[in-house]
């Protein structure tokens, strides 16, 4: 019998959110430098790989504190891809602004929960 799951705070979830749909972005990303010969083949696919790992990495370490640096890395190396493909300057822009809102709101719902008088249940009142 398995034990059980731990449970995962409000940054995790919330993290791993936004960077599980900016995977799929950074794939697309990576197509569309491949098929506009922005580099390199090798630098294109390799840079795309490396920055699709650096992402699943920072996924898997979200529970602890360097995981929202890699998150934020991973999120400035996107915005920086606009150097080869400018519209990901704005799309990187954007993931960055959710990144923080998401970072910034996830914290402050983390400090509000624990404040918050727990009673025992699974309802606090």
């Amino acid at each position: 019998m398995a034990g059980a799951r731990r449970q995962r705070g409000i940054r995790e979830s919330v993290g791993s959110i936004v960077l599980g749909f900016e995977l799929i972005v950074l794939f697309l990303g990576t197509l569309v430098a491949w098929g506009l010969h922005a580099a390199p083949a090798g630098i294109v696919i390799g840079g795309g790989a490396a920055l699709i790992v650096l992402a699943i990495v920072a996924i898997l370490t979200l529970r602890f504190r360097v995981g929202t640096w890699v998150g934020f890395a991973v999120q400035l190396l996107a915005v920086l891809s606009g150097i080869w493909v400018h519209m990901m300057f704005v799309v990187g822009a954007i993931f960055l602004a959710i990144w923080i809102y998401a970072m910034y709101s996830a914290e402050k719902a983390e400090r509000m929960k624990a404040a918050w008088p727990h009673n025992g249940t699974e309802n606090p009142q």
